[in-house]
Order: structure tokens, then sequence, then C-alpha cells
């Protein structure tokens, strides 16, 4: 497919999900490898436009910070293999957009892994959960109890005053705070 051909499906993607003229704009002006890997990625996924933009400028600040096209970052390894499993479009699709927003925040991405462990870690049993901030953009936590006896309720809050300290601590990791020996 020659460059015109693509620029022809990039607009006519581009007007069927009311992608905002700036960011057509951004994407019509990647090299030519680039556009097509976009197009191939917002047609093989059927991306939203809300995706798209997300994509778009993920991709974009990707790129100036890493100092590559966009194509050597649809090209990662990960991203390829999102592109390659099986399940549906839309879940691949949001996959995808969260292995982009992982390259884009490397350290908040390994927050967020550290911070998923010391849960895991808790071994919380059943009907107590621990619920942390979407995209850590909080730092408050859910605690949530399920119960269907007072007995249940006294044996979930004497797992919660035991887990007292590892709560403590994963609070204050989404707090900011951390161990000497991190800094």
């Amino acid at each position: 497919m020659d460059a015109d051909e693509i620029d022809a499906k990039i607009r006519t993607l581009a007007a069927e999900r009311r992608l905002p003229a700036s960011h057509l704009a951004r994407w019509l002006a990647m090299d030519q490898p680039s556009r097509a890997a976009m197009l191939e990625i917002a047609h093989a996924l059927r991306l939203r436009t809300g995706q798209l933009v997300t994509a778009l400028d993920t991709l974009e600040e990707i790129a100036v910070r890493e100092h590559l096209c966009i194509e050597a970052i649809l090209d990662h390894p990960e991203i390829r293999r999102i592109r390659r499993r099986a399940g549906s479009a839309p879940s691949r699709a949001s996959a995808i957009l969260e292995q982009l927003r992982a390259l884009r925040y490397p350290l908040l991405k390994k927050k967020e892994d550290e911070l998923r462990a010391e849960v895991s870690a808790l071994k919380l049993p059943h009907g107590v959960s621990l619920d942390l901030p979407k995209e850590l953009g909080s730092d408050e936590v859910t605690v949530s109890i399920r119960v269907r006896s007072g007995a249940e309720l006294a044996d979930a809050l004497e797992t919660l005053e035991q887990k007292r300290a590892g709560l403590t601590r994963i609070i204050e990791m989404l707090g900011g705070k951390c161990d000497k020996n991190e800094v």
C-alpha cells in the first residue's frame, strides 16, 4: 500500500471515528511506516475515538522521550504479543493501551507492581479485599468486608488487626513514603 492509500484510509477512519483534527494532523505527520503501523492496529483492534486519541498521545510522548519512531514502539515485543494473542478486539485494545502506559510511565508501573505484590502478600481471606486507587491517582485505599454473620465479621476484623502492619506499609508506600534503602 502506498503513502496516498494509507493517508486516504487514515482520513476515512478519522472521519468515521470523529477523530479531532489535531490528532489526525499528528497522525498524518508521522513517517509512512509509522502511519501504516498505527492504521493497522486501529483497524485490527477497532480502536474507538478515545482509544485512538490516547494511543496517539501516548505514542508521541514515548517517541519523544525514547527517540524512537512510532513503528518501533508498536513493534515492541509485548505489544506484538498482545496484538497476536487470542481474545476480543476490545480486550486486546485495552491491553495495548495499558502496555503503552507502562512504556510511557515505567516508574509508575514499577510502583503499581510493587503495591500489588504487597497486597497479594497479605493473603487476605475471602470476604476481605483491599483496592488500590486507579492508576495510583490518589493516596487512598479501599478496604471492603463482605460478611453474612456476626462470626464472619469478627473473623474479618481480627484478620485486619493481624494484618495491620502490612496494611500500614501499603498505605505508606502509596503516600510516597519509602524505606531509607530505597532512596
